[in-house]
């Protein structure tokens, strides 16, 4: 992939944060979504590439738009390209107008994404001072221990990001009995696993269970900046606090599995999650977070901050940008205003 297709893809979150953003704290978030997931594909549909969602909104019967298997780009020409979205992780952040939502894509060599469906992943993320150190086969006080090792800090220094849900109460307690420092968040764990990589942050783990196609977001942001993961796709029937065991839906995930070549319960490597360095990622903030700043308006003038890292360079650039609403291409405008 061209250096220069790293500024368009920028854009493209940038559209997608900004069509979210009209939905700030109106409590809908599927409208949100959808604005978003609009302005995402129209602006990708603007780009030189020919590129094929792997982790989208859903599957063809299910999605409008973003569906695993569409065709973007502007004409389909080289280069071919593996393409990860999500127009909003948060929706329900958006929707109640908490922080750290974001807008995020991942664009890659085809073929080089593992194609995770729409299901839940058990994570274990770090920076690169604990690469190579951890091991999901492990109890996660052993992972832990093993961490705080390699980054030579005492257990009670060490920063561990979670998901606040039910089914990690258990794990939270551990930790605390532990004398870890645990940041309970809402919901965000693709801006959560980036900071654990990121110069300067708090951040040394991301812990828990979430959502797949987050974690294959997540994946390509972290080897780009050199850390660490391992994960594993879990049934839905099998994550405490969730739903109980019934057998139909274990068929239907199971089913998905065998479709994309995928196994639930094994663990895989970030180098089987992503195959090449060949990688450009973006994230835009929509609402304030600890990763990114949020979009913030002033009557037509909007103000939106960026991430954008190559994974072959690991460069990160930080994009302020200020967008004229009366000078966006004019299938935005309805979308933002």
């Amino acid at each position: 992939m061209k250096r220069e297709l790293a500024l368009e893809f920028s854009r493209v979150t940038e559209s997608a944060a900004l069509a979210a953003f009209k939905w700030l704290g109106k409590g809908d978030k599927m409208m949100a979504d959808g604005a978003a997931v609009m302005a995402m594909r129209a602006m990708l549909n603007t780009i030189d590439i020919c590129g094929k969602v792997v982790i989208g909104e859903g599957k063809i019967d299910e999605a409008p738009m973003l569906y695993h298997g569409e065709i973007v780009g502007n004409g389909c020409s080289e280069p071919l390209v593996d393409i990860a979205v999500d127009p909003i992780e948060g929706t329900r952040m958006v929707a109640v107008g908490q922080s750290n939502a974001i807008s995020a894509i991942l664009v890659s060599e085809a073929d080089t994404l593992l194609t995770a469906p729409d299901m839940y992943m058990e994570k274990l993320i770090v920076g690169p001072e604990a690469k190579g150190v951890i091991d999901l086969n492990l109890p996660l006080e052993e992972n832990l221990k093993n961490i705080s090792k390699a980054m030579k800090k005492d257990i009670d220094e060490l920063v561990v990001i979670i998901l606040d849900k039910d089914r990690h109460q258990d794990a939270i307690k551990m930790m605390h009995d532990l004398g870890v420092r645990v940041y309970a968040i809402p919901d965000g764990d693709v801006a959560g696993g980036i900071l654990t990589c990121v110069p300067f942050s708090p951040v040394d783990c991301l812990y828990g269970i979430g959502g797949a196609p987050e974690g294959v977001l997540a994946a390509g942001a972290v080897r780009s900046l050199g850390g660490d993961m391992q994960a594993r796709l879990i049934l839905r029937s099998d994550v405490k606090g969730k739903t109980p065991k019934n057998l139909a839906i274990d068929e239907e995930e199971l089913k998905e599995l065998r479709e994309l070549k995928v196994e639930a319960n094994r663990v895989y490597t970030l180098e089987e999650m992503i195959r090449t360095d060949n990688i450009i990622f973006s994230a835009t903030g929509i609402t304030k977070g600890d990763l990114l700043e949020g979009v913030v308006r002033n009557g037509d003038i909007f103000q939106t901050e960026t991430m954008l890292i190559r994974g072959k360079t690991r460069t990160i650039r930080m994009i302020k940008t200020t967008h004229d609403l009366r000078t966006k291409t004019p299938f935005l405008i309805p979308l933002i205003k």
